[in-house]
């Protein structure tokens, strides 16, 4: 299954909101769709899932028209959306009853991830009574309970303690192995980076970055290297200005060019005490900020 948005565009009044953004997520694989605030992001999403229509440009799905009628879609957003005075298993099996379920089976599959979620204790109380993390799991039911075919994720983690978030990346990591399409939209790095194969970086509108993560990392010039060791100082001697010390205390050795790299590792490895050296690859945090950091328009347009 493949996903696409093709040529999008989108105006409010005499703003241009995107302009012809273009990105494409396979099922199996989680995609990651990146920016700042008012880069775009929501009004791609709202598209996405037909709330209104683009201007210009087509959703598809493996090459035709998307059918929503056919097609599920699973959306959790990033501002919760639930009623904090209802009875939680009550609102849930609503809920999946909008998106065509019929009560017994929306009834049995609410119980289903109460109960994968550890939730089942709270089924019902109301939701105003939980925590912010259960809120956030409760609002997760909303977006898988109807077994989805396309999955959107803005923010998944925020509000969740450590083994909260760990119990959501094993969920998100099953619906990848049943093939879905996993689009995931946030500003933590770390989860985009550790889950998605492929990004899409917006820009006032604009997709100014898009591809596989690893061959993203790849193309960036790989004249730096990375040591680890417990005594730093006869490197950082015999490397002067060329050797500095990183945040975590491994220090960055900055080559020459990018051919030096296998004969300064051998030097390194053959002359100091050295725990281990890679080559220097960008996080997803630093091609972020250089895509769309300080020269980013600022301008808000949603």
């Amino acid at each position: 299954m493949v996903l696409e948005l093709k040529d999008i565009k989108k105006s409010f009044g005499s703003k241009q909101v995107l302009s012809g953004v273009s990105f494409r997520a396979e099922g199996g694989r989680a995609f990651g769709l990146l920016g700042r605030n008012g880069a775009g992001k929501t009004t791609s999403i709202r598209i996405l899932m037909n709330v209104f229509p683009a201007d210009g440009g087509e959703v598809l799905l493996d090459g035709h028209p998307i059918d929503y009628g056919r097609m599920k879609i699973g959306y959790l957003p990033e501002e919760r959306g639930l009623y904090p005075k209802k009875i939680i298993a009550d609102q849930l099996v609503y809920f999946a009853e909008l998106k065509g379920m019929s009560r017994r089976e929306a009834v049995k599959a609410v119980d289903h991830w109460l109960e994968r979620l550890g939730m089942t204790e709270y089924r019902n109380k109301r939701l105003d009574t939980l925590s912010k993390g259960n809120q956030q799991k409760i609002q997760l039911v909303t977006a898988l309970a109807h077994n989805p075919d396309i999955i959107i994720l803005d923010e998944p983690f925020s509000g969740l303690d450590p083994v909260n978030a760990m119990l959501l990346k094993e969920v998100v990591r099953e619906q990848i192995a049943e093939n879905k399409v996993v689009l995931f939209s946030s500003h933590q790095m770390s989860y985009i980076e550790e889950f998605c194969d492929s990004i899409a970086i917006l820009n006032s509108g604009h997709v100014v970055l898009s591809g596989e993560l690893h061959d993203i990392k790849r193309s960036y010039v790989r004249d730096r290297l990375i040591v680890r060791t417990e005594y730093p100082d006869n490197i950082q001697k015999d490397f002067g200005k060329d050797c500095t010390v990183m945040g975590d205390g491994s220090l960055m050795i900055r080559l020459a060019c990018a051919e030096d790299k296998k004969s300064v590792m051998q030097r390194l490895v053959d002359n100091y005490d050295v725990d281990g050296v890679k080559v220097f690859e960008p996080s997803l945090n630093d091609i972020f900020v250089e895509y769309a950091g300080d020269g980013a328009d600022k301008e808000d347009i949603r």
